[in-house]
């Protein structure tokens, strides 16, 4: 089995490659080579390192929920960045976002996101009585509070104002600041390298609760730890292109269909990989035969929403 799998993550992977060197170079020419690439690479790397963010956090999320048609944005995360874009804009105006920057705007989101998700673990871990349903219930709650004050606070504002904050809240690639994608590719790395040690606790908790608390798992620690690490990486992608709903469900269930394999190093690997497939595809189709008319964010949303409602059926029916 792992041999087949390794090869399904080499195609995977030449795959990407290949896409990679056609969104670099492709239409280059001798008097625009320059400029193009110093556009394109920083593009290519944020697309790279969003969709992976948003892979290895969803296929993490779906183990130790141990349920495929839940992603991350269930704990709200995504509305409390619209929340806290808009709020700026709201009390501050919008000449803030310019003058705070771009560095100190990406930290705040991050550092808020990071910090709502531990006072949200704190909550739920303080009891042993809880459990993970009892945090997708609160996290559903507090995004729907989140997404409501935001609603309630863009009618009010200027709709100059609006814009720029719709702008600020609309997953995009176009406008990438490359000092924001060192520091997220830094977080990113060390967030990987942190749940790499995890991997295998991981392959047992694809059991279940029950299973891997029986197999000897320290159930609670494990779960706390990569809700953390799942809130970072989901933070540092919203907060660099915006957010992209339903990537990760689409992302995921694909990679379990592919791979047919429960090990996480496997899993995550592939779901990273086909995360990044989808997104450079994806972002090829909209600006070379869309011609930017329309984002790749209502692309992968409205297949990944067609996807959704698919696995609500299949799973009724079973």
């Amino acid at each position: 089995m792992n041999t087949d799998t390794k090869k399904k993550i080499t195609v995977l992977s030449i795959m990407l490659v290949i896409l990679v060197l056609i969104f670099i170079f492709l239409g280059l020419n001798s008097g625009s080579w320059q400029y193009a690439l110093s556009r394109r690479i920083p593009k290519i790397v944020a697309i790279m390192l969003t969709g992976s963010a948003i892979a290895f956090s969803s296929t993490v999320f779906q183990t130790i929920t141990n349920n495929r048609i839940l992603t991350p944005s269930v704990l709200g995360l995504d509305s409390l960045y619209t929340f806290i874009q808009t709020f700026i804009v709201f009390i501050f105006g919008a000449s803030t976002l310019v003058q705070i920057g771009g560095h100190f705007n990406f930290i705040l989101s991050v550092g808020l996101m990071a910090l709502f998700s531990v006072l949200l673990f704190k909550l739920l871990f303080r009891k042993r009585g809880n459990n993970i349903y009892f945090l997708l219930l609160l996290g559903m709650v507090f995004g729907t509070l989140f997404r409501s004050m935001a609603t309630f606070m863009q009618v009010l504002i200027d709709p100059n104002e609006f814009l720029i904050v719709q702008d600020k809240t609309f997953a995009s690639f176009n406008n990438i600041n490359t000092d924001l994608l060192w520091l997220a590719i830094v977080i990113m790395f060390v967030t990987m390298v942190y749940t790499f040690k995890y991997f295998r606790s991981l392959d047992v908790l694809f059991l279940g609760r029950e299973n891997a608390i029986n197999l000897g798992i320290e159930y609670d620690k494990v779960v706390k730890n990569m809700l953390i690490v799942i809130s970072v990486l989901v933070s540092v992608s919203t907060a660099l292109v915006g957010p992209i709903i339903f990537l990760g469900l689409l992302v995921v269930n694909i990679t379990k269909e592919f791979l047919d394999t429960y090990q996480h190093k496997y899993l995550i690997t592939g779901a990273m990989l086909i995360s990044s497939v989808i997104l450079v595809g994806g972002q090829l189709i909209a600006e070379r035969i869309l011609e930017f008319s329309t984002p790749i964010s209502v692309i992968i949303n409205f297949i990944g929403g067609v996807y959704f409602i698919y696995l609500l059926l299949r799973e009724d029916k079973i």
